[in-house]
């Protein structure tokens, strides 16, 4: 197994920016397209979608916090 480089790179940082804005930019998508659909089955599935991204960038900022 590889050891985890001490330094991030500006591409890396990029790519993390990223990742962390395209979570956050999802998860606020759902709660909007939740409030404006009727269907509790469908609601429920947005729910489910938006739970899941929160929780990936809450996971991003677990791995950039120990690191």
């Amino acid at each position: 197994m590889q050891e985890i480089p001490k330094m991030i790179s500006s591409k890396d940082l990029s790519y993390i920016e990223d990742m962390l804005n395209w979570n956050m930019v999802y998860s606020k998508k759902c709660h909007m397209y939740k409030s404006m659909v009727k269907s509790r089955e469908i609601k429920k599935f947005i729910a489910e979608i938006g739970k899941m991204h929160t929780s990936h960038y809450n996971a991003f900022l677990e791995i950039l916090k120990k690191g």
